[in-house]
């Protein structure tokens, strides 16, 4: 039975108090009702992945070779094409291959390496007038061989302690882990994870390899270790994402990576994007973000409300960000391409000018390398600013003089359109003055694409992107990615939620 109050016996204060009550009841029912709904809409969205993704599993496939495949064959061209040239050598007369020839030089092997000595004496050390060979001296070379990586098995034994009286049982508590009631451990983790992120090994090459271990562990059950490993590094990467956008000046840039069409047997076009901090920033890192499109909107969606300086190329994707609070900062390095392809296309004299004076600006940006931001704008105003200007101008003067439409005014176009962009850096030491940083760190994505092609959904690009932040981040602060990976999924599990800055590259202490 519910009790109901007598309005009219309440005090002003009582009626109040209840009238306050009454809109925090009705402001937690509100948000609520706006949790179960967002609720609701994952599941179903979640419910429709785990059907697109059985379906690709499960359903039929066509036997035909996809058109990305074509890819596998560039490491079987290379494999070739050295073949014929050792081939060729062997057909070319010994007197065309009489030149002294330089010894190479190697690096040694690691001391760490273990060693197996193999003696080659000879089988008779008597010599042919019967007297006694001795033996004065050695030739030493080695040669790097491979022996399947080991497994080991830790063997956790929980005791069993129980009073005999009460019968009462106690046992320590199971170790956290990242894969609750599976095998593998951080290290094993960590392996997968750097093989197939950061040295390019799809999981059905890991497959054959462990395989050659002795060990035999399903693509599949890789597959499931790869998704769940990501969900738990997850909280990492957004920890990382914010900690770049805290930077008042960053890097961005774009590299197409081919998808796979939901429901579909052909790939299309996605985008992986990165942002870096810069050279001077205190702060090594970089965030990738996977989108299915070059669309501006997702560079918009990954900076938010961020409106520092953004150094990047001339991408109308980044254009709707510069109006709303962003302030653009242009590649000087795009601008010295157009000229430097200018000159190798029909070495211009005009090119080889332009060249010249920008690498006057690049001479400047050297000698400023390891100074302080305040240095190093103060140099840039002394130098660097009197060969911008004169360059500046003797551009404006020779566009006047060269036809419209030809690779001359193409490339004279493309500094005077953006030179206010090309010279801001001028005016803050602590912008670089080209993009090279963050397409030094894009790279790997373009190394990574030509092994595994392409990614199997939005989803997958996503994780390969976080996942990849970490490794690549870990790199520029110089820590070996295994390493440091193998100690934040042992952390990770009993790591407080606060405390999470910790496990980030440019703050991780080994344990």
């Amino acid at each position: 039975m519910t009790f109901s109050p007598n309005l009219d016996q309440m005090t002003p204060e009582q009626l109040r108090a209840l009238a306050a009550r009454a809109l925090q009841l009705q402001s937690q029912v509100e948000a609520m009702s706006k949790k179960i709904q967002n609720d609701g809409t994952l599941i179903v969205q979640f419910k429709f992945e785990i059907a697109l993704l059985k379906r690709h599993k499960f359903a039929k496939r066509s036997e035909q070779i996809s058109p990305a495949q074509g890819s596998l064959l560039d490491d079987l061209l290379d494999t070739d094409l050295e073949a014929i040239e050792a081939e060729l050598k062997q057909l070319l007369p010994t007197s065309s291959q009489s030149e002294p020839r330089q010894s190479p030089k190697r690096a040694p092997l690691p001391p760490q390496f273990p060693r197996t000595v193999i003696r080659h004496e000879p089988e008779n050390t008597q010599c042919a007038c019967g007297c006694q060979l001795q033996r004065i001296g050695e030739d030493v070379s080695e040669k790097l061989d491979y022996t399947p990586g080991v497994f080991t098995v830790e063997q956790h034994v929980r005791g069993k302690w129980a009073c005999r009286q009460c019968e009462t049982l106690i046992q320590a508590p199971v170790p956290a882990q990242v894969i609750d009631k599976g095998i593998p451990t951080a290290g094993l983790l960590a392996h997968v994870m750097v093989a197939k992120f950061a040295d390019h090994l799809p999981l059905y090459r890991q497959e054959k390899i462990f395989g050659r271990a002795g060990l035999e562990i399903a693509r599949s059950t890789l597959a499931q270790w790869v998704g769940q490993t990501g969900v738990r590094l997850q909280p990492l990467v957004d920890a990382l994402r914010e900690a770049v956008l805290n930077q008042g000046v960053i890097h961005a840039d774009e590299t197409p990576v081919q998808m796979l069409a939901p429901g579909e047997k052909k790939t299309h076009r996605a985008y992986v994007w990165a942002y870096s901090t810069t050279p001077f920033s205190a702060l090594n890192a970089v965030v990738y973000d996977f989108s299915p499109s070059r669309a501006g909107e997702h560079a918009r969606n990954f900076l938010g409300n961020w409106n520092g300086k953004l150094v990047c190329d001339d991408f109308a994707g980044y254009k709707a960000g510069f109006d709303q609070g962003i302030t653009e900062i242009g590649c000087m390095a795009h601008a010295r391409r157009k000229f430097f392809d200018l000159h190798v296309a029909n070495k211009s004299q005009l090119a080889e000018q332009a060249l010249h004076s920008i690498g006057g600006l690049y001479e400047v940006e050297r000698q400023a390398r390891d100074m302080s931001n305040e240095d190093r704008w103060r140099i840039r105003q002394e130098m660097a600013v009197p060969i911008s200007k004169t360059l500046h101008d003797w551009m404006l003067a020779q566009r006047d003089l060269v036809p419209n439409g030809s690779a001359t005014a193409k490339a004279l176009d493309y500094s005077l359109k953006r030179w206010v962009a090309l010279t801001r850096y001028l005016d803050d030491g602590a912008v670089p003055i080209d993009n090279n940083q963050v397409e030094n760190q894009i790279r790997p994505w373009a190394l990574g694409r030509s092994n595994w092609l392409f990614a199997g959904s939005l989803r997958s690009g996503k994780r390969a992107a976080a996942i990849m932040s970490l490794i690549q981040s870990a790199r520029m602060n110089g820590h070996d990615p295994y390493a440091y990976l193998k100690d934040v999924l042992t952390r990770l599990p009993t790591q407080r939620a606060s405390e999470i800055g910790q496990l980030l590259p440019h703050q991780w202490v080994p344990a």
